[in-house]
């Protein structure tokens, strides 16, 4: 058996393969063989059928099951033999199955890129701390009192951070479209929960009124035969309301489960929280930007198979948290395109990500394994039902098993980069 390698475009790969006449004559009088002891046809005993007249009834089946075989067995060895990892399944072409000579069939795929790890010291990551000021504090605990306040209807004209209760119906081009309606609707202005205008026309109005405002679609909306119109709605606005603040007492503390007595434990509690959220920005933020750096220095491109499969993934999860399905869905919602970007550097990361474990020789010890768990049950009523839950999920321990070695990586790469400190506000956090 012989192969030949020929490079294609960017990371496609042509590999031209051939089988001797020999291999091929085996694999075919084997099966002519078997069926010669249990073919029964006219005229013929049992077992007596001569091979001839085998080859001429069963010999097109048998050949096309001898050519699926030998690409079967040949393909993966020559694989190897050529030391070739594709990223995608073959398109196989057989350019001669002339069994007096040897068979002969290409296989056109992509391959992963070959990357060289460059671990240099001529750029920086950023190491990021964030500060947490009084009246960040402040501002958290309103927010909580807030979100767990009583909204009373008010029989002012509207503003930022009231609730309106509401129906309306849009319509585009005088055409309704899909989502256009909804009876009592419930909208917190400010929220910028809805397309350009739709809010800031909701300002200084009066409960029990009915009224027209127009709006603008993003250019970037996720459905493309809306995107860039202009919008008119009709609003029959039924209530306007005021958040009434939450009382800091036992009861706002029950219902976030907080184990305090009073205002002064409550403020305490709220502190230690936003400092463990901090700590995990702060850590996510590094990460992210070790991350960019090790992209922009290392150039290599990806499979289109594998970007166009991470594309369709993240426009599957769009869809599903929009309760939508793939199958249903038109194609202008969400378009693939969309997602080109963030999935180009999804695969690349994960390309590289592979590559510098190999680098670092870096595995997943045991006992480091059942200390993150051990960590992570921690955040749990019932911490070793927890644990014990982990151990009987495969997919989960692989999941935390991926995250220790993630975090291995990270204590290496901070080593070995270089690193400027970068001071975020938390206000400035909390606005992104």
């Amino acid at each position: 058996m012989t192969s030949k390698l020929k490079k294609l475009k960017d990371l496609e790969r042509k590999l031209d393969v051939s089988v001797p006449v020999e291999e091929y004559k085996a694999k075919f009088d084997s099966k002519i063989n078997k069926i010669k002891g249990t073919a029964k046809l006219d005229g013929f005993r049992k077992g007596k059928v001569p091979a001839d007249v085998l080859e001429k009834r069963y010999g097109p089946s048998i050949h096309a099951d001898v050519l699926n075989e030998l690409i079967q067995d040949s393909y993966p060895k020559e694989l190897a033999e050529n030391k070739i990892r594709p990223a995608c399944v073959p398109s196989i072409s057989i350019d001669s199955d002339d069994p007096a000579k040897p068979i002969k069939y290409s296989a056109v795929f992509e391959v992963f890129p070959d990357i060289k790890v460059k671990i240099s010291r001529w750029s920086s990551y950023e190491k990021h701390s964030i500060e947490i000021e009084d009246s960040d504090l402040d501002l958290a605990i309103d927010d909580i009192r807030s979100r767990y306040g009583d909204w009373e209807d008010v029989s002012r004209k509207s503003q930022n951070d009231d609730q309106l209760v509401m129906d309306f119906e849009g319509m585009v081009d005088g055409e309704p479209f899909e989502g256009n309606s909804a009876k009592d609707f419930k909208l917190v202005l400010g929220s910028k929960s809805m397309i350009p205008g739709f809010e800031e026309n909701l300002l200084d109005k009066d409960p029990k009124t009915e009224f027209t405002i127009t709006a603008k679609f993003p250019d970037d909306y996720f459905k493309q035969d809306l995107a860039g119109k202009d919008a008119e709605f009709k609003i029959n606005l039924l209530k306007v309301q005021e958040n009434k603040l939450a009382e800091i007492n036992k009861d706002l503390f029950e219902k976030l489960s907080m184990e305090v007595e009073d205002e002064a434990a409550f403020r305490t509690e709220i502190k230690s929280r936003m400092d463990k959220e901090v700590e995990m920005q702060e850590k996510a933020l590094t990460k992210e930007s070790i991350y960019e750096l090790l992209l922009k220095s290392h150039s290599f491109g990806a499979p289109n198979a594998t970007l166009k499969e991470q594309s369709e993934l993240m426009r599957k999860d769009a869809l599903m948290r929009i309760g939508q399905s793939v199958e249903n869905a038109e194609a202008d919602l969400f378009p693939i395109e969309s997602f080109e970007e963030d999935a180009s550097k999804r695969v690349r990361l994960d390309l590289l990500f592979a590559e510098l474990i190999k680098f670092y020789e870096i595995k997943v010890e045991s006992d480091k394994l059942k200390g993150f768990i051990a960590e992570e049950s921690k955040k749990y009523k019932d911490p070793e039902q927890f644990e014990s839950w982990v151990v009987s999920q495969p997919k989960q321990l692989e999941q935390f098993n991926m995250m220790v070695l993630e975090n291995q990586l990270i204590e290496k790469l901070e080593n070995d980069l270089k690193s400027k400190s970068k001071v975020i506000k938390f206000s400035e956090l909390a606005n992104k």
